[in-house]
């Protein structure tokens, strides 16, 4: 089994919807990260020195190549990220060698298999 590692960054209020959208298309679990933050295309507005740009949160999802652009599809809907200017994004990297994925193998095995 292959897998593929989608990484997002999504405004703070949306993470959970994000997550969510990203089970009922298979996703078995993420790891968020907090608060992060960062620069788009246009530099992030201040009022009197305080930064007025939204929160992100990272989220890193260990996906099964199979699923992997479908789950990333839903992420970019419910993300809003081609509605809104600076929503988030989001991208998939493979991944070469995992440990610790066990019980995702024997969980999935049967729904990748119904894919094939």
């Amino acid at each position: 089994m292959h897998f593929k590692l989608i990484i997002a960054f999504v405004e703070d209020d949306k993470t959970d919807a994000v997550m969510e959208a990203a089970r009922a298309c298979g996703a078995t679990g993420a790891t968020v990260i907090t608060n992060a933050r960062g620069e788009g295309l246009e530099r992030s507005k201040t009022f009197f020195g305080l930064s007025l740009e939204t929160q992100r949160d990272v989220l890193l999802f260990l996906v099964e190549e199979h699923m992997s652009r479908r789950i990333l599809e839903r992420i970019a809907q419910v993300g809003e990220f081609d509605v809104k200017h600076g929503a988030g994004i989001a991208f998939q990297l493979d991944v070469e060698d995992a440990i610790g994925v066990k019980h995702q193998i024997e969980t999935l095995s049967e729904v990748v298999e119904e894919k094939l």
